[in-house]
């Protein structure tokens, strides 16, 4: 999932457990990183990361692949049918189709579940992540703390430090989780905070590994229904559902993209 995706952690509960004096300043370059890891630290243990979490903090280095990736997002800005050209709409409604036959009764136990149909999953899969044939090779912990670190979008990205650090703490990742650029995780590319509060058990091995298929998709509909899904209502603009699968990326032709191939897989 790219940057765009909803903060899921309250700001206003981080804010509230980090006492006045661990503010860490943002910065601009890998100048100030270090310093602001070591402040970021008191901020974090106030939140309730634990040890191994801040250790992976200590650990983190400044990604600048994915500040070069954030300052050259292009592709929202096309056009709906040059967007879906670029991302390959027809191969991931082939594939999504394909996979949804494959595995029927695992997407009836989802949407039994949830209320999700199997095409918005298999479309967000296929967006993601090709269906989990690249999941990212950037570290997700120095990817998103370098994000909470520079001052573009800092408030945005804080509360997923904190969410990644605590993952590291369950043990669900560690510092050498590889992710995109941005910090996302898995087969649906979550961000850390998102997967924090939304990852559930979709395998019954009673652990959340968002690089186990059944695990992701199960999340990944566990955060469409918690965000509002009505079960059995459409899902095309101006649908009912249609708010909800904005709540998964921000970006309007990706939206689009979700809801139309989304609709040609459940087709």
């Amino acid at each position: 999932m790219r940057p765009f995706k909803s903060i899921v952690i309250s700001l206003s509960v981080i804010t509230a457990l980090a006492a006045p004096g661990f503010a860490a300043t943002c910065g601009n370059n890998s100048g100030g990183f270090n310093a602001w890891k070591a402040a970021f630290a008191g901020e974090a243990k106030a939140a309730g990361v634990g040890q191994r979490g801040l250790d992976a903090l200590a650990s983190a280095q400044y990604a600048s692949g994915t500040i070069a990736a954030d300052r050259n997002q292009k592709s929202f800005r096309y056009s709906l049918s040059k967007f879906m050209q670029v991302r390959g709409a027809d191969t991931i409604v082939a594939q999504g189709r394909k996979r949804k036959g494959q595995s029927a009764g695992f997407y009836q136990s989802l949407e039994q579940a949830y209320g999700v149909p199997a095409g918005v999953l298999l479309a967000i899969h296929g967006m993601e992540t090709g269906f989990g044939g690249f999941m990212g090779n950037s570290s997700v912990v120095s990817a998103i703390t370098t994000l909470a670190y520079d001052c573009r979008r800092s408030s945005f990205f804080v509360p997923h430090a904190i969410g990644a650090l605590k993952l590291v703490d369950r043990g669900a990742i560690t510092v050498n989780t590889k992710g995109a650029k941005h910090g996302e995780l898995g087969h649906t590319q979550f961000l850390p905070g998102n997967a924090l509060q939304y990852g559930v058990d979709g395998n019954g091995d009673g652990r959340v590994d968002f690089y186990n298929q059944a695990d992701a998709m199960a999340s990944t509909a566990n955060f469409l229904r918690r965000k509002g899904w009505q079960p059995g209502q459409g899902y095309q603009e101006g649908q009912p559902n249609f708010r909800v699968i904005k709540q998964w990326n921000a970006a309007t032709v990706y939206q689009q993209a979700i809801a139309i191939m989304g609709a040609r897989i459940d087709g």
